[in-house]
């Protein structure tokens, strides 16, 4: 049985599409930090954004519920590391209250979606 429709595919489903804009946000949003902190945050949060939206479609590309939970678990984690690096660069003054508020909206609502399709994936 597959469980991803190949012809649809990753780039379908409304998850991966929120957490690749939320990727590309982020990409946007940390070349406006201190070059003091590009081997440093902008690095972390960069290859934590960008490790959501690979990992779903990594998973979606398996026919085997184990191995698809796999990879949206790792997902998940890599979403929270965004939501903690986030909210560290609002809290030293790096991100303004608005783009800390626009970008975290976009994490919240992948999260939800993300949630939402681990759990289909559960037995």
């Amino acid at each position: 049985m597959q469980l991803v429709e190949e012809k649809t595919g990753y780039r379908k489903l409304k998850v991966w599409q929120k957490a690749d804009e939320l990727a590309v946000e982020v990409y946007k949003i940390t070349q406006k930090l201190p070059g003091c902190e590009f081997y440093g945050i902008v690095l972390q949060i960069r290859r934590a954004a960008l490790s959501v939206p690979t990992n779903i479609a990594e998973g979606s590309g398996r026919q085997n519920r184990n191995e698809i939970r796999q990879f949206l678990n790792i997902a998940l984690g890599s979403l929270s590391e965004v939501e903690y690096l986030l909210e560290f660069c609002r809290k030293i003054g790096y991100l303004s209250r608005f783009e800390y508020e626009r970008i975290e909206g976009i994490r919240s609502e992948v999260g939800g979606l993300l949630w939402r399709f681990y759990c289909a994936f559960q037995e």
